[in-house]
């Protein structure tokens, strides 16, 4: 069986800067009936720990450390024994929420292998300072920094417009326009629908 991507949906709150926000979070199972990767941990372990249904997790993979989606991050790696890895410039977000670190660090260009697939690790600064899109063959689990119309949001601490606009250009849009973009909210889009949309957002401001 060829590695896929499996989503579970789970609802809570994104806090930052004070504001709390009612979310629907995507999570992400990568791999096949032998192994996964989870990408991002948000708001219900036992919803997550039930779709991997025993099969071994390899690790779990942070595309950043807003609340949303690490806050069961610790939870679920007691629950399916595996490691949390975190790009290190969103620590200081991570420990806003968690009382001990990650397990260890996800680095720009490694390459995580689950299933016989391989996942590269981009560095996807903007959105946050630490975050990290996934790709894959003809895939990539973009987290926060891209979206079905638009680029992740940049209005609160630690984001910026410009940035988040560099990595999505410099990282992203040079992939194959029929990528197929998982995101960490709403719905899938890809490359080539979104790349045709740049000039806008850059014009739209943040």
């Amino acid at each position: 069986m060829t590695a896929q991507a499996e989503k579970v949906v789970t609802s809570g709150q994104f806090r930052l800067d004070g504001g709390t926000w009612d979310v629907d979070n995507n999570v992400w199972l990568f791999g096949d009936e032998d192994e996964v990767v989870v990408i991002d941990a948000a708001h219900d372990a036992a919803a997550i720990a039930n779709a991997v249904g025993g099969r071994p997790v390899k690790a779990i993979l942070c595309t950043h450390a807003h609340n949303d989606h690490i806050n069961v991050a610790l939870e679920l790696s007691q629950e399916v024994d595996a490691p949390i890895l975190l790009h290190p410039d969103d620590r200081m977000l991570w420990d806003a929420v968690h009382d001990r670190a990650p397990d260890g660090d996800l680095t720009d260009g490694e390459t995580i292998t689950v299933a016989g697939a391989q996942l590269r690790v981009v560095h996807t600064p903007g959105h946050s300072p630490g975050g990290v899109c996934l790709v894959g063959d003809g895939v990539v689990f973009s987290g926060d920094t891209l979206f079905h119309g638009g680029p992740g949001a940049t209005g609160r601490s630690y984001s910026d417009f410009p940035t988040i606009l560099d990595s999505i250009r410099e990282k992203l849009l040079s992939l194959p326009g029929e990528t197929v973009v998982h995101t960490g909210h709403g719905d899938d889009t890809t490359i080539g629908a979104e790349a045709s949309a740049y000039d806008e957002w850059v014009s739209r401001g943040h």
